[in-house]
């Protein structure tokens, strides 16, 4: 039993969605795209899981967060997908994969033939065993990647009302649960190693923001130690946590984050890896030319960085994935992937965006008593990076177009003083000439505008669904 199409994509998250979205803008046939997922459901946007899933009033539920409506496109319901001659394929795992052939084969046992390939597989969650720790499959032990996660941690913190919720893991699901958690009025202990949360992002002046602001919502912090074993009672259920440092924590939950891996086991030694993921060419192309890969488990030139990075976020997956329907269909018109890296959250009642590196000099800007602040970075005499929190749409615009840009920085002293106002300065002045900036490349200090396609693609995040 099988089937042939000439293009499929492994997997049904974000990135699955807006591919085709993309394809459909291309010109795809009725007949030729099949997307095949082991979720049960049409891809949506996964932010909305950390974020409006845990509301405990009017929460977000499918059908509302479908893709694409992170970006202010079409929401793309099963209905859409049979309107324009979609093959779904859910509930159904690739087993294996053999690219010289053109092959997968399903859990199902059909085999599936294409002519393009686009891998759109994701992270899977780190699982504490993997750390030395038993419990994952305790009732209330909960991790956070998929619908199915989700659901269960509802049903958790419903049961959970003021009670005691451990999380374990100081990243971006540890911080966005956290939040969910006090708003389900349940006591929250985050523990991690590090000396603050978000440390792979934050400073440690803006970490102390955070951290103070979730102080005051009750949250507790246990930093610089983690935890050791899980206790249970006699039912398998666990009731605390051991730590390192031989304290023990009560604990009617758990959230686990402790980080995530590149669903990849079906292409090695098939194609070629790097950093952990799939490296491919500037138009998201593998090894094998009739094989693309997008989102968590791609590895692409950035441009801005000057090497190959994967980048594990909704920004990217959305990017690349059109990219890559792009470079398939119409490849002679398609231009190399040039991608600025963006991050954001929201939680609680702040909204923050992060945009370019932060390495080199830091300098911070703002009132961190108040709303309104962020940090700007400078490596090699240009600004490489810039994190705001508490800021307007035309803020956003412009530090985006100002770290697209890495405006020249001759004076971190005067960068510091001005802080916000330098990116909105760059952008209203024209060039007087072109400064070196890093490197030896020469790079404008000012522009006027940016380019249409950049704009729109701010406006985009700047004004999508309050869900993701």
């Amino acid at each position: 039993m099988g089937r042939a199409f000439r293009y499929v994509i492994i997997g049904g998250g974000v990135a699955a969605g807006y591919a085709a979205l993309e394809f459909t803008k291309k010109g795809v046939s009725h007949g030729e795209l099949c997307i095949i997922s082991d979720e049960p459901v049409a891809p949506y946007e996964r932010p909305a899981l950390s974020k409006g899933f845990l509301l405990p009033e009017a929460p977000a539920r499918l059908p509302g967060f479908h893709t694409c409506v992170g970006a202010n496109e079409e929401r793309l319901t099963p209905k859409w997908y049979k309107e324009h001659g979609i093959e779904l394929i859910l509930g159904n795992r690739v087993e294996s994969a053999n690219v010289r052939r053109k092959t997968l084969l399903t859990t199902m046992g059909e085999i599936i033939t294409y002519e393009f390939l686009i891998i759109a597989t994701g992270s899977r969650a780190v699982k504490l065993e993997e750390i030395g720790i038993n419990g994952s499959d305790a009732e209330n032990v909960c991790y956070l990647r998929d619908l199915a996660d989700a659901t269960k941690l509802v049903n958790v913190m419903q049961k959970c009302r003021n009670g005691n919720a451990i999380v374990i893991g100081g990243g971006y699901i540890g911080m966005e649960c956290a939040a969910s958690l006090v708003i389900n009025k349940i006591n929250v202990s985050m523990v991690f190693p590090g000396p603050y949360f978000m440390g792979r992002l934050f400073t440690p002046k803006i970490a102390s923001y955070y951290e103070d602001f979730y102080k005051s919502k009750g949250v507790n912090f246990i930093k610089g130690t983690s935890v050791s074993s899980l206790v249970f009672n006699s039912e398998g259920k666990v009731t605390g946590a051991n730590l390192k440092d031989e304290r023990q924590l009560p604990a009617d939950m758990i959230i686990v984050g402790i980080g995530a891996r590149p669903n990849t086991n079906l292409f090695t030694g098939q194609l070629t890896f790097e950093k952990g993921g799939i490296k491919v060419n500037s138009q998201l192309q593998s090894s094998n030319p009739s094989v693309y890969a997008v989102g968590d488990v791609v590895s692409f030139p950035v441009k801005f960085y000057g090497d190959n990075r994967r980048v594990e976020h909704v920004d990217a997956a959305r990017r690349t994935a059109k990219h890559a329907v792009s470079a398939i269909m119409h490849p002679k018109n398609t231009p190399g992937f040039d991608y600025l890296p963006f991050f954001y959250s929201r939680v609680f009642s702040l909204s923050w965006r992060f945009y370019g590196d932060n390495v080199g000099e830091v300098v911070h800007f703002g009132d961190f008593n108040g709303t309104k602040f962020g940090a700007l970075w400078r490596s090699n005499s240009c600004l490489v990076g810039c994190f705001l929190e508490g800021g307007g749409d035309d803020d956003y615009v412009a530090i985006a177009k100002a770290v697209r840009d890495k405006a020249a920085v001759a004076d971190l002293g005067e960068l510091e003083r001005a802080g916000l106002g330098f990116a909105v300065e760059v952008n209203r002045k024209p060039p007087l000439s072109p400064p070196v900036c890093g490197g030896g490349l020469k790079k404008p200090v000012y522009v006027l505008c940016a380019t249409s396609a950049f704009v729109v693609a701010v406006f985009a995040y700047l004004y999508g669904s309050r869900w993701v």
